[in-house]
């Protein structure tokens, strides 16, 4: 309770001294909570379950705005937090409060703060509530345009850990320039041209009793973006010096990252490519940590992102010891008119997506390859590892029948090395395809339906599934859904999944009510995961902003 009165105080007292000026005030709240049952079906006994068996994650922001000053807080009650969270989060307080305002351009941030250079790959805080992640920033952040063209940041602080911070200290500074606002020579050139670069370090402090570890880290990274017409060019590049840490079994070897990607597009067609090589890129704020809860930098996984429940099965997690991999899609959209594009057109997206291990070799004849304490091993940057880690190629068509009916289809084929991957030794490579047929039927206006029919078909791990969804909905008000999975091709019990769902929106108001059975398993955004336990229980969300 003192920290929040703090915090309002804190608040209070920014909003008083911006009393001359015209400002708005603004919020959101949001609440998710589950009561949780025992079900014999799923294997959930009384040991699966929390003793106070009603969990909540709930949060509510405040924001000032003027027209050169800002100020906020967040105030976050996990009482506790729902299964799948990590235990770390249970509590309550404000674990975000910041304020920040231009000064002759100068634009200033005290408190906390999310930031990004480049593409993420040497520094990117960020929160991302599905996953129970926040690693920002507590300190402050300086932001600078002397020029037209020329944008320049610099940070320091430490990051969020829970409802503590990292123990170590982060710096960084970012630089970039539009070379065609820069330079006046090239103000009318139609190709667009950016550059920009960027070095972050952090410092902890030496406390192991066995090894020497540098208490300083650098890194450095480079890029540049091209804009011409219907092409755009782009990439990056990450240096990081050695830096052992619990991650990659405290190895003295140092880390590289490259992102590279090229697009063309044009009205009816699309076309992207995109490739990486991550070798040792781990970057942790606490060298004693293993997971994402202070990680200084984000490593994208180069996968298609899926919304349909058994796409999300085996889902890809970056390996940040060592990946290389390709990403490519085609969108295209057949010409209305004739048996194939019909009335309307018909739209066609296919993606291709794999990532291997990198070559390593060893460095000692009498040390195993990343032996800790050692350097690690050697490693040829041009040439791809002999372990497949994940594959996935996927074809989706999407065509409207008529003014009511819209019909999407998708065939889905996944290698998923789960050993590699999520730590299933021995269910190894996962081989799964899956179809799924959506449809999408305006029965009169603001009622519709959305129903889904999915399989999944696999010789390993849980073998077949199959799912149908149902889902009504009066805009703007109200929908209800029905969804079903069922594990039929499981060797050990076949087990369904039914859930309920309804819910009512109100202006910002949304209320969602909820019951049924969640499969345990892997959920992950952007190549970031976390575990999701089996569970039986009726849920409710709440939001609401102002």
């Amino acid at each position: 309770m003192k920290k929040l009165l703090f915090g309002l105080l804190f608040c209070t007292e920014l909003l008083l001294a911006q009393g001359t000026q015209k400002g708005q005030l603004s919020g959101n709240f949001e609440s998710n909570s589950q009561i949780y049952f025992m079900d014999a079906d799923i294997g959930i006994d009384s040991e699966d379950l929390p003793d106070e068996r009603f969990l909540m994650n709930s949060f509510a922001n405040f924001t000032y705005t003027t027209s050169n000053f800002s100020s906020g807080m967040r105030y976050e009650a996990n009482q506790n937090s729902l299964l799948g969270f990590d235990k770390r989060q249970n509590g309550e307080g404000i674990t975000y409060r910041y304020a920040q305002f231009n000064n002759q351009g100068l634009d200033i941030t005290a408190g906390n703060f999310y930031e990004q250079f480049g593409c993420g790959m040497i520094l990117r805080a960020y929160e991302e509530r599905s996953l129970g992640h926040d690693n920002a920033f507590d300190g402050i952040r300086l932001k600078y345009s002397p020029f037209k063209g020329l944008y320049l940041k610099a940070l320091i602080g430490k990051q969020r850990l829970f409802f503590d911070k990292g123990k170590g200290i982060v710096r960084g500074v970012d630089g970039e320039i539009s070379l065609n606002e820069f330079f006046i020579a090239l103000k009318e050139v139609k190709t667009q041209m950016l550059i920009g670069g960027s070095v972050v370090s952090k410092f902890q402090k030496d406390l192991d009793p066995i090894f020497i570890l540098p208490e300083n880290v650098a890194s450095w990274a480079g890029r540049f973006h091209i804009h011409h017409g219907k092409w755009i060019v782009g990439a990056e590049y990450v240096h990081k010096y050695i830096d052992p840490s619990a991650s990659n079994n405290f190895i003295y070897k140092e880390g590289q990252a490259l992102l590279a990607n090229v697009s063309y597009s044009k009205k009816g067609f699309g076309f992207s490519l995109a490739g990486k090589r991550i070798d040792n890129m781990s970057f942790n704020a606490d060298r004693n940590l293993k997971g994402q809860e202070v990680s200084i930098n984000y490593l994208p996984a180069l996968t298609k992102q899926h919304a349909y429940t058994l796409a999300t099965i085996y889902p890809y997690g970056t390996i940040t010891n060592g990946e290389m991999g390709i990403q490519t899609e085609l969108n295209y959209k057949i010409k209305k008119g004739g048996f194939i594009g019909g009335k309307y057109g018909m739209g066609i997206l296919v993606n291709f997506s794999n990532a291997y291990s990198i070559n390593k070799t060893q460095i000692d004849k009498d040390t195993a390859i990343g032996a800790s304490g050692t350097m690690g091993y050697n490693s040829d940057f041009y040439k791809v590892g002999d372990e497949k880690y994940f594959q996935e190629f996927n074809i989706e068509l999407s065509r409207k029948v008529n003014g009511n009916l819209k019909i999407t289809g998708s065939y889905i084929n996944t290698h998923y090395n789960s050993k590699i991957i999520v730590g299933y030794d021995y269910y190894g490579m996962i081989k799964a395809n899956i179809i799924v047929l959506e449809a999408q039927y305006k029965l009169k206006p603001k009622h519709s339906i959305r129903t889904e029919i999915q399989h999944l078909s696999t010789k390993q791990h849980e073998g077949n599934w199959a799912m149908g969804l149902i889902e009504h909905t009066v805009s703007p008000n109200y929908f209800f859904a029905f969804q079903n999975l069922y594990n039929y091709g499981n060797q050990t019990k076949k087990n369904y999944y039914p859930n309920v769902s309804v819910g009512y929106t109100k202006r910002t108001m949304r209320f969602a009510l909820g019951y049924g059975k969640q499969r345990q398993g892997i959920f992950c955004v952007g190549g970031v995961c976390r575990t999701v336990p089996k569970s039986n229980g009726i849920s409710l969300n709440i939001s609401s902003s102002f």
